[in-house]
C-alpha cells in the first residue's frame, strides 16, 4: 500500500474546493493496473473541471488530470508487467475516474498503452492529450487529401498546447504554417516552433460574405464559433479542417457554401480514440511524427504549482504546454 499526495476536487458551490490530500491506493478509482506518476499536464479541460465549468466532473471526489505517463507498479495483465512505462489518456481520467494529477493512479488495463520505444516519458506527457490531437488531426488531414505542396496551413490559438504541438509538426512535414493569435508578443516563440509567419486573430473576424478569398489549404482549429466560420470561408478548393475546440463557443455560424462550391471538408477530431487508433498514432508520434521542439513547448513545474498553472491556463494566459513533474 503506497501514500501520496494528490490534487482533488470535493463538491462546493458555485465552483469545486479544490485541494492537496494525502490518500492511499485503496482510495483511488478502480481498476486493475496501478501506476507510478512520473508526469501529468494542465489542459484546458483540467483548468474547467477545476474551475466548475461545463460540468465536465458530475461526480465528487475527483482527481483531475486527463492524462498522464509513468510506469506500471502491478497489474493483473500479463502484457502490462511491473516497470512497463506507459501512456493514459481519455477514457474519463480526470472526469469520471480519477486522473493524473496524483502520484499514483489506477485504471483498467484497456486504457493503459505501453510507450512507444524511444519515446520518453516526459516527452510523451508534453504530447499528452494535447498532442495526440495534434497527432491525429494531421494524420486525419492527410487521409483527406491534404499534401504540403496543397498550400499554406493555418493554425488557430498557435499558442495554446494543441495548436503549438501542430505548428511543429505541420512545419516539420514541409507545410508552410500561419499562426493565428491574440498574442503579438508571442511571436518569435512561434517561428521558433516553424510558423513561417505570425497573423493577428482578427484576421477570423466576424464576416458578412459566405466566401472569402481562398487563401489556406488547410487549417487546425482549436477556438471553434466565428474563427472557425471565418477559416472555412477562406479555405482553397479541397481545403480541410481538422476541428477539436470550442474556446469561442459551440455555435458555429457559417454556411453550406464553402462545402458545396469550394469541396471544403470539416473533420471533427475526437481524442478519445478507440485503442487501434491510439496505438498507431503514438508509434507515429514516436518515429515519423516526433516533434522536433518539445523541450521549447514544455514548461515543467511541481506538483505545489499546479493550482497557479489551471488558473493560468483557464485566464488564457499559458503558452505551450505545463507539465508537472510528480517527483518534484
Amino acid at each position: 500500500m503506497h501514500t501520496f499526495q494528490a490534487y482533488r476536487l470535493s463538491a462546493g458551490e458555485p465552483a469545486p474546493a479544490a485541494g492537496f490530500v494525502s490518500l492511499r491506493d485503496d482510495e483511488l478509482s478502480p481498476g486493475d493496473v496501478l501506476i507510478k506518476v512520473a508526469y501529468t499536464s494542465v489542459n484546458f479541460k483540467d483548468a474547467l473541471a477545476a474551475a466548475g465549468r461545463n460540468a465536465i466532473v458530475r461526480q465528487y471526489p475527483r482527481i483531475g488530470g486527463i492524462d498522464l505517463t509513468g510506469t506500471v507498479v502491478s497489474s493483473a495483465d500479463p502484457v502490462l508487467t511491473a516497470g512497463t512505462p506507459v501512456v493514459v489518456h481519455g477514457f474519463g481520467i480526470g472526469v469520471d475516474h480519477d486522473g493524473g494529477h496524483a502520484q499514483y493512479a489506477r485504471v483498467p488495463a484497456e486504457w493503459v498503452l505501453p510507450l512507444p520505444e524511444g519515446l520518453s516519458l516526459i516527452d510523451a506527457a508534453t504530447m499528452g492529450a494535447a498532442g495526440y490531437t495534434a497527432a491525429l488531426s494531421l494524420d486525419a488531414m492527410e487521409l483527406n487529401g491534404l499534401t504540403p505542396s496543397a498550400g499554406p496551413i493555418a493554425v488557430t490559438g498557435a499558442t495554446g498546447g494543441v495548436a503549438s504541438v501542430a505548428i511543429d509538426l505541420f512545419a516539420a512535414r514541409g507545410y508552410r504554417v500561419s499562426a493565428i493569435t491574440g498574442k503579438a508578443g508571442e511571436a518569435d516563440y512561434l517561428k521558433r516552433l516553424g510558423a513561417a509567419e505570425v497573423l493577428p486573430r482578427e484576421t477570423f473576424g466576424p464576416g458578412k460574405k459566405p466566401l472569402d478569398k481562398a487563401l489556406w489549404a488547410g487549417g487546425v482549429d482549436s477556438v471553434g464559433g466565428e474563427t472557425l466560420a471565418a477559416l472555412l470561408r477562406s479555405l482553397q478548393q479541397n481545403g480541410v479542417v481538422a476541428a477539436f475546440g470550442n474556446a469561442a463557443g459551440p455555435e458555429l455560424p457559417t454556411t453550406v457554401l464553402p462545402f458545396i462550391l469550394r469541396g471544403v471538408r470539416l473533420i471533427g477530431i475526437n481524442a478519445n480514440s478507440p485503442m487501434p487508433l491510439r496505438t498507431r498514432i503514438w508509434h507515429r508520434i514516436a518515429t515519423d511524427l516526433r516533434p522536433r521542439h518539445l523541450d521549447v513547448i514544455r514548461q515543467t513545474i511541481a506538483l505545489k504549482q499546479l493550482p497557479e498553472a489551471l488558473a493560468q491556463v483557464l485566464a488564457g494566459g499559458a503558452r505551450g504546454r505545463f507539465v508537472v513533474d510528480m517527483s518534484a
